[in-house]
Parts: structure tokens; sequence; C-alpha cells
């Protein structure tokens, strides 16, 4: 566990705690939340710069050595 310190107004500390915002379970909430929306903003950027510039399609040989590359990797993993 990490212990955190903020500064805040204290006008803007006095309604938080008053809608219950500074609890640890809501600052947690909080975080996860603004963790999770940046999340799904990067994938939106990825998505439009794929789309600007798309990946060329792999050939069914590409495919097939990318599988066996996977493959391998998962039986080195589960051997060690």
């Amino acid at each position: 566990m990490t212990t955190i310190e903020i500064t805040l107004p204290d006008a803007l500390a006095a309604e938080a705690k008053a809608a219950g915002l500074l609890s640890a379970k809501a600052m947690e909430d909080l975080v996860r939340s603004k963790l999770a929306a940046d999340r799904v903003i990067r994938l939106q950027q990825a998505r439009e710069r794929l789309k600007e510039q798309p990946a060329e399609p792999m050939t069914v040989q590409e495919i097939n050595a990318e599988i066996k590359a996977y493959r391998q990797g998962q039986r080195l993993a589960t051997s060690s």
C-alpha cells in the first residue's frame, strides 16, 4: 500500500469531503476510472493512426511463422 498526500484549495477539499470523494475507496475508484479512460483514449488514438497508415496484410507464410514462434515461446515458458 502507498500513502499519498494531496493539497487542495479549502473550498474544493470541503466539497470533495462532503461528497465522499476523499475516502480511500473513492480515491482508488477515481484513479482506476481515470486510468481506464486514458487507456481508451490511447486505444482510439492508435486506431486512428492505423486508419491513416494501415499495415500491409500478412501472408499465410508470415502468419504461420508468427504462430510457430508463439507456440515455441509458450513451450519454453512452460518448461522453465
